[in-house]
């Protein structure tokens, strides 16, 4: 680990981004071009203190996992990843299989939608980053690990994964999930990490495993959903889509037609978030 290349490459990246970069309000007068450095620590899920020690030449030794929220928080390219990550003392990250870091022109537009249910999800049904908004509609789904961050394979092994969702959609969801998982699996055979969730669920659900030997084809990625909410009952949604250049991401924005009822209710969502409604 090279502290001292490591403390001046984050604060090099740090002066170069301004407020509006990140979504942020440039507020009064600032004493630095760039960003604040409890501003990074925001953007990055950690705290001021441990973001600083690393600028100042004296912090521990950042995760992996650490990195990749550095890497996320000050928007930087793959290739500014993968020097932050040799500075640290590690190999560089597989770029095929990886998919946990957000493309910084994916970031910026996503940075624009704090007030719209939204999200960025990988090529595996993980979910990187979630709005406020998103997360009050279908629950945070960020803090899900190992498998289960896969929504492919929460939908196939844990019931309570479809209890949002209306039940005479489930059939179709079912299919296009497992379509998608074998265009993932047919484009990237050598991909382990596709093919440990599709291995898993051979196993453990036959209805994944029927739907597995139709050899389904990919089709719409995100159809309309109706959402049923625990406080504001069913919502009735359409999906717009943003695929990342290398379609390794997708950018999802849940919407609903101005003046409807479901309209109503994501409004009414944005000001109360998961507060309880009586």
């Amino acid at each position: 680990m090279d502290r001292v290349r490591l403390a001046e490459f984050l604060r090099s990246r740090r002066e170069a981004l301004q407020p509006e970069d990140v979504g942020l309000p440039r507020g009064g007068r600032r004493r630095t071009g760039g960003l604040r450095r409890e501003e990074v620590a925001v953007l990055s899920d950690m705290s001021v203190d441990y973001y600083s020690r690393l600028e100042q030449r004296r912090g521990p030794h950042p995760s992996e996992q650490m990195l990749a929220a550095l890497a996320r928080g000050l928007r930087l390219s793959l290739e500014e990843r993968d020097h932050l990550f040799r500075l640290a003392g590690y190999a560089v990250p597989q770029r095929t299989l990886r998919g946990d870091h957000i493309n910084p022109g994916m970031m910026r537009v996503f940075d624009g939608l704090d007030d719209a249910a939204a999200q960025v999800v990988n090529y595996l049904g993980e979910t990187l980053k979630q709005t406020r908004l998103s997360k009050a509609l279908i629950g945070d789904e960020t803090l899900r690990t190992g498998m289960d961050r896969s929504a492919h394979y929460r939908w196939f092994t844990d019931r309570t994964a479809r209890s949002i969702y209306h039940e005479d959609d489930h059939p179709t969801h079912s299919r296009l999930i497992a379509a998608n998982l074998h265009d993932l699996y047919t484009r990237d055979r050598e991909n382990p990490r596709v093919g440990a969730i599709v291995d898993a669920l051979l196993t453990e659900s036959t209805e994944f495993a029927a739907m597995w030997r139709e050899q389904p084809i990919n089709r719409l990625y995100c159809p309309p959903k109706r959402i049923q909410h625990p406080q504001l009952g069913l919502l009735e949604l359409h999906c717009q889509t943003l695929i990342d250049p290398d379609q390794s991401q997708i950018l999802v924005v849940y919407t609903a037609p101005s003046g409807s009822e479901s309209h109503d209710k994501l409004r009414l969502l944005s000001v109360i978030g998961d507060q309880r409604v009586y």
